[in-house]
């Protein structure tokens, strides 16, 4: 059952194959297997970018272990009862047998099988049956997503106890690991000279080498900003610009009211994701679209704006539904358009046809964020990309900005290292059937919201200002091809960007009679050119959005941008302008 060596294979090597099941591996893979078998351990940690075939891979190991006769029982863990089931089909393609369907209650399986798929829950319910078992048989136990062993310290200790005994322990994990401190069993830690300790993988394998490497999508953000108005408990009606800076708690209500299903912005943002997806199904056919919802109320509002918008009714998939692993698979196998989900199809769910998301959910931790993407870029063949609307929120784009970082697992760093902690994991994964309470508010009511097209983020870049939606400047977008390398989005991105400019100079450059806007109408436009104005300092300097406009206060006086007069806005757009032609 030995795989040779495969240098002359491109990494991307084979193209997608059924789940779990590629006849030969990729050459990251290959190069992974050849290394474990090298240095023959008892843990292995590898890491690899959603996507990238991490079962293909474990199943290969597996089936060596077990014609060696290294191991005679093969044990699975999953973060979900879905996994399980997914986990034992791919493993029936390649002649191994799992059962998904084991219990704690009947404490052996069938001799039909080589061993079972089961939960870190089931684990931390029973540690000692499964010890017993991983006892009674050399065992090899792969844990999928291994950072999920460290949810809690009962967990930990129990998956701990549970498969110290085991032969042979093989841990996957395709997402930045866990923002706490909470250990993770079996994975090594060293100093990092800084006083923390930061987890060691024996093999990685990231988004970044991967996209370059042609086995995962490229993914382009479409970021919405807009106009949101809600009433506070004291009756009050506050306004605000989603994209703008704004306080941490202003920030969270404009949040909340632009993914309200009553409000235009989520509809208007749905609706643009479906002209997306109209586009990617010129070159992919069969592509489909996923709206990641934060509770089951919103999942269903937003079916119905579905089939508002589109005439087709989406697929709604709830935790609490028995049948609701069938509905994933089924989505998976059909033509159908779109997948409402609640966070639960949000990591490991393998849907290869996703190639259009939107990102309708307020969880904002690094690896939540990558999980979710991480559902869009496995692809199929070369040139496939992916497509990712989400709300512009400071957060959000930095996690998209930073999509082929890197993060290892860090005990005892500073809490506010990076400024990503805002929620911990256990949150980030919750299923909800209500929206979130805040505090002891009454309840929280969305008065207005509309969206803005504000820009496109890829490749570290952002490209596009802000426009409604509907208009050109958002259809050049919009419309991109669905079938592009890498390189193609990039030129293409760059090449929109220069027509909408040298579109905007010109129209300048004509004379004609300019419109008279009423004040506040003047404020709203000042102000969204002084904000295209920061982001483009931004990308340019690296300095966030909140320094760049505290500097343009501290040199120009005056009040923050919501209470700024039209002049004042003006003389900040003339420094900021001034700095772009002298500063480096």
């Amino acid at each position: 059952m030995s795989v040779s060596a495969a240098s002359h294979l491109s990494p991307s090597y084979p193209d997608r194959a059924a789940w779990g099941t590629a006849p030969k591996l990729r050459a990251w893979q290959q190069e992974a297997f050849e290394l474990y078998f090298q240095r023959e351990p008892r843990d292995f940690l590898t890491v690899a970018t959603p996507g990238a075939g991490k079962t293909t891979y474990a199943l290969r190991i597996a089936s060596e272990l077990l014609s060696r006769g290294i191991v005679r029982a093969l044990t699975i863990v999953t973060p979900t009862e879905h996994l399980k089931r997914q986990w034992a089909d791919a493993a029936a393609k390649v002649g191994i047998g799992i059962d998904p369907e084991f219990k704690n209650s009947q404490g052996a399986t069938s001799r039909d099988y080589t061993g079972v798929a089961i939960t870190y829950a089931q684990i931390a319910m029973h540690p000692a049956l499964h010890r017993a078992r991983t006892e009674a048989r050399k065992t090899l136990v792969v844990f999928d997503e291994i950072h999920h062993a460290g949810d809690a310290k009962s967990w930990g200790d129990a998956v701990r106890e549970a498969f110290e005994p085991a032969t042979r322990r093989l841990a996957l994990t395709g997402t930045p690991f866990r923002s706490d401190d909470s250990p993770i069993p079996f994975v090594s830690y060293v100093e990092d000279g800084d006083g923390a300790l930061r987890s060691v993988s024996d093999y990685s394998y990231g988004y970044g080498p991967a996209l370059a490497d042609g086995v995962v999508r490229p993914v382009i953000f479409l970021a919405y900003s807009g106009e949101m108005t809600w009433r506070t408990r004291a009756g009050d009606e506050i306004s605000a610009t989603l994209g703008t800076p704004l306080t941490k708690d202003q920030l969270s209500q404009a949040w909340r009211a632009a993914l309200d299903p009553k409000g235009d912005w989520i509809r208007q943002v749905i609706q643009a994701a479906d002209r997306r997806l109209s586009e990617v199904r010129h070159g992919v056919p069969d592509a489909g679209g996923l709206v990641i919802a934060s509770d089951h109320e919103s999942a269903r509002a937003y079916a119905r704006h579905i089939r508002t918008v589109t005439g087709q009714g989406a697929e709604v998939v709830l935790s609490d539904d028995p049948g609701a692993s069938q509905k994933i698979k089924d989505f998976a196998t059909s033509d159908r358009r779109w997948l409402v989900a609640v966070r639960m199809v949000s990591e490991g769910v393998d849907i290869p046809r996703l190639a259009v998301g939107v990102y309708a959910t307020s969880t904002s931790t690094p690896l939540f964020f990558a999980q979710a993407v991480g559902r869009f870029v496995r692809t199929r063949k070369r040139g496939e990309t992916a497509s990712v609307f989400l709300p512009s929120v400071p957060v959000l784009m930095g996690l998209a900005a930073e999509m082929e970082a890197e993060r290892d697992h860090v005990l005892g760093r500073r809490r506010d290292e990076d400024g990503l902690d805002d929620l911990l994991l256990e949150q980030a994964q919750q299923e909800k059937k209500q929206p979130d309470a805040v505090g002891d508010e009454l309840p929280f009511q969305t008065l207005e919201a509309s969206a803005t097209f504000d820009r496109v983020l890829f490749d570290g870049g952002e490209f596009g200002t802000a426009a409604a939606p509907g208009s050109p400047e958002e259809e050049d977008f919009l419309g991109l091809p669905g079938l592009l390398e890498p390189h193609q989005v990039a030129t293409l991105l760059r090449k929109r960007q220069a027509d909408q400019q040298a579109a905007k100079r010109k129209t300048k450059a004509a004379p004609q009679a300019e419109p008279v806007l009423a004040p506040h109408e003047q404020v709203h436009e000042l102000r969204k050119e002084l904000n295209g104005l920061v982001g483009a300092w931004n990308h340019r300097t690296g300095q966030p959005h909140g320094v760049i406009h505290a500097e343009l206060r501290r040199a120009c006086g005056g009040p923050q941008i919501a209470q700024a007069t039209a002049e004042q806005i003006r003389e900040r757009i003339a420094l900021i302008r001034k700095w772009a032609t002298q500063r480096k």
